[in-house]
């Protein structure tokens, strides 16, 4: 116990572990979408919806979170998250059998969940970035490399449970996945927690709101959430009513195959950081999501569909994390404030990505391939943010 109090990796595991509980509450409705339309009626509107609900109240977390932390301190908090976090997914288990109505059972868990899903995004990046460690670009993307082999690890063992248990059980699989979060809020109860800034001097939101290079990434973190989440979260959906395959095969194939890109991005520039500009490799990326998504929207045949949804992966893995690490580089004095702030802004692009493929999908006859190709612009805004952040770099 004295070892955990006092080791540092220890902290980062537990951060690590936290971003395996955001990927289980951002990925385990997504892979249900149809099933909840064949079990409760459900439309793609309101389906869209419950995704957007779940960035939404993400979105609100981030911006309440720099209070949030000063009233509860940075282990509070992080505790405080992870109990949220699996106070929603046992919710989602048992609320839609003893409410009125199970869409609002399903919505009030998604929201409790999301809760705690806000604060951990807001709260890992920065207290991984407070640990004595060096590369802190490398640290940070092999970081978020987590979130993604937690959703291939939601998607994998989901698919397993399905495939022995039926998705009919899909509650029972709620209640195991929120295990990972409650013993996680043990964890963080004796890891050692850096300070994120020296007390009293970091950067206020006025502060931030003053620099011109803060509302750039800002704007890059929107287009980073949208270009994630647009496909990640209707992936699913898309391979087993878009393209017509078996839904294990479609799982398998397409969220899965999304998520493991996206690690072996992370993990790539996470170990190669020192010899590749993230500038450029940022750049590469947003070209690449531009060709996914043209791909999956004008495939016509699965397979190249599927492809398209694997490369999107690829090429939105480094944007995230990229924008977090070009923040925190530009503004060292943010803290708390520029992290929730940047969280808060790529909560609202995972709010708009997919709730702009769903409306779109919806109008155009809820085809998916249309509401796919719609956030081909999603990249292009990114494209244009990383170029605009090397400009203001050079006029500073």
């Amino acid at each position: 116990m004295k070892q955990i109090r006092e080791d540092y990796n220890h902290t980062i595991n537990a951060c690590y572990i936290g971003f395996i509980t955001q990927a289980i509450v951002n990925n385990l409705v997504p892979l249900l979408f149809l099933t909840f339309q064949r079990q409760y009626g459900f439309t793609l509107d309101e389906i869209a919806f419950l995704v957007s609900l779940n960035f939404g109240v993400q979105l609100l977390t981030d911006a309440c979170a720099p209070r949030i932390v000063d009233k509860m301190g940075e282990r509070g908090a992080i505790m405080a998250a992870h109990l949220f976090s699996g106070a929603g997914l046992l919710g989602l288990s048992f609320l839609p059998k003893i409410v009125w109505d199970p869409y609002v059972g399903i919505a009030a868990a998604i929201v409790c969940y999301a809760v705690g899903g806000g604060l951990i995004e807001v709260m890992v990046s920065p207290i991984v970035e407070a640990c004595p460690t060096k590369r802190k670009e490398a640290a940070m993307s092999l970081l978020h490399s987590f979130y993604c082999w937690g959703h291939v690890a939601v998607i994998l063992l989901s698919t397993a449970f399905f495939a022995v248990f039926g998705t009919k059980r899909w509650d029972v699989l709620a209640c195991l996945w929120a295990v990972i979060p409650l013993l996680n809020t043990v964890y963080f109860r004796f890891v050692p927690i850096f300070p994120i800034v020296e007390e009293g001097r970091g950067m206020t939101i006025l502060e931030l709101a003053k620099k011109k290079i803060f509302w750039i990434l800002f704007l890059v973190m929107i287009a980073a959430g949208a270009a994630e989440q647009g496909m990640s979260q209707w992936a699913s959906a898309f391979a087993e009513a878009g393209l017509g395959v078996e839904k294990t095969v479609g799982d398998l194939a397409g969220p899965c195959m999304f998520a493991v890109f996206m690690g072996v991005a992370r993990a790539f520039y996470g170990k190669y950081s020192e010899q590749i500009p993230l500038r450029k490799y940022m750049l590469c990326s947003g070209g690449l999501c531009i060709a996914a998504y043209l791909l999956a929207g004008l495939s016509t045949h699965p397979a190249a569909g599927l492809a398209g949804c694997a490369l999107c992966g690829l090429s939105v893995g480094i944007m995230w994390p990229g924008a977090f690490s070009t923040g925190a580089a530009a503004l060292p004095r943010g803290g708390t404030a520029m992290f929730a702030l940047f969280a808060l802004a790529g909560d609202l692009g995972c709010s708009a990505g997919p709730g702009l493929v769903g409306m779109v999908s919806e109008a155009a006859g809820n085809s998916l391939k249309m509401g796919l190709l719609s956030a081909v612009v999603f990249p292009v805004l990114l494209m244009v943010g990383i170029s605009l952040v090397k400009n203001e770099k050079k006029n500073n």
